[in-house]
């Protein structure tokens, strides 16, 4: 039986070689991506806790890996990463209740 899982940490290393099978749309990406990492009207720091934050929402075992080691790098502290990720849950909470609205104004204009 093999150990090997579908995650592998190790394929984060290959990201930068997206590039691989179309150059053109890799380096439009990387361009784009490092221009808003960069630090402006949010510090760094503050956008890779979203980053972190966003990672978690979506569930990717890469982006958590990398953007826990990005806010460390960035000056974020254990406690705030694991505030961005409360934001995080407490939003996809609120994103699945607030469309019960729209099931409830179905169900109420069928029922009567």
């Amino acid at each position: 039986m093999s150990s090997k899982t579908y995650f592998e940490p190790e394929d984060l290393k290959n990201f930068g070689k997206i590039t691989e099978f179309q150059k053109e749309y890799g380096k439009k990406f990387f361009d784009y991506y490092n221009t808003v990492m960069q630090e402006g009207a949010l510090s760094e720091r503050e956008k890779a806790l979203i980053a972190l934050a966003i990672a978690h929402s979506y569930q990717c075992p890469y982006c958590i890996d990398a953007y826990s080691t990005a806010c460390l790098e960035k000056g974020a502290d254990e406690e705030m990463m694991m505030e961005a990720v409360h934001v995080a849950a407490a939003m996809k909470a609120g994103i699945a209740l607030v469309g019960s609205t729209q099931m409830m104004k179905h169900v109420k204009a069928i029922s009567m």
